[in-house]
């Protein structure tokens, strides 16, 4: 597995500066791309596909998240303490994904920084996502446009949005067309990265 990373890695040579580093990068802005989103999916693509074919989730999604958030670096640490490919915070999305999995604590900040285990963990979010906060969002392309906000910035503030009561939030999301649903972010979001977050990421998608 270890050999699997290390050839990701030297794939985003030809793009992403010093890649043969392996010392932790501080990330200065969001998201930090150093790498096409093709050239990021070609990278990790034997992470991705297992975990996305493990949890029922589109791995182009997976693909498009690991290419805005890190630029396929797997050594980035945000000043917010978020690591690695999918810039896992330990404390919120990590404990999150190990309550589910019926495990105590965190993960550690070298089991984030593991590309393989960052991947599955990630990937394990967002399936938490799309199976509890966003539950019932019956278009699929209304659903992605959801998860991406959701991963960036949390479910509840983006149902907010729309109602208090949850039911009633989901029920107005329905009630949108995809395009309705993406123009609501950019304009009522109360998050202000988060339309932008949402270009980037449904951009990289739509390239992949």
């Amino acid at each position: 597995m270890k050999k699997v990373a290390i050839l990701g890695v030297l794939l985003l040579a030809g793009c992403a500066s010093e890649p043969h580093k392996q010392t932790i990068t501080r990330q200065q802005q969001t998201p930090l791309t150093t790498a096409p989103p093709q050239k990021v999916a070609q990278a990790w693509s034997i992470f991705t596909e297992s975990a996305a074919n493990s949890y029922g989730i589109d791995r182009k999604l997976v693909d498009a998240i690991i290419s805005v958030e890190s630029g396929g670096n797997p050594t980035v640490v945000s000043k917010s303490n978020a690591v690695g490919l999918m810039q896992i915070k330990a404390s919120t999305a990590g404990r999150e994904v190990y309550r589910i999995q019926g495990r105590g604590g965190q993960p550690s900040t070298s089991e984030l920084r593991d590309p393989a285990r960052n991947i599955d963990i990630g990937t394990a979010y967002l399936k938490i996502l799309q199976d509890q906060s966003l539950a019932g969002i019956r278009d699929p392309e209304t659903l992605r446009y959801a998860t991406i906000v959701s991963y960036a910035n949390g479910a509840g503030a983006l149902l907010r949005s729309f109602s208090r009561d949850r039911d009633r939030a989901i029920a107005m999301i329905n009630a949108m067309s995809p395009d309705e649903f993406y123009r609501h972010v950019q304009n009522k979001h109360p998050a202000a990265q988060a339309p932008r977050y949402l270009w980037k990421v449904t951009t990289a998608y739509r390239t992949i």
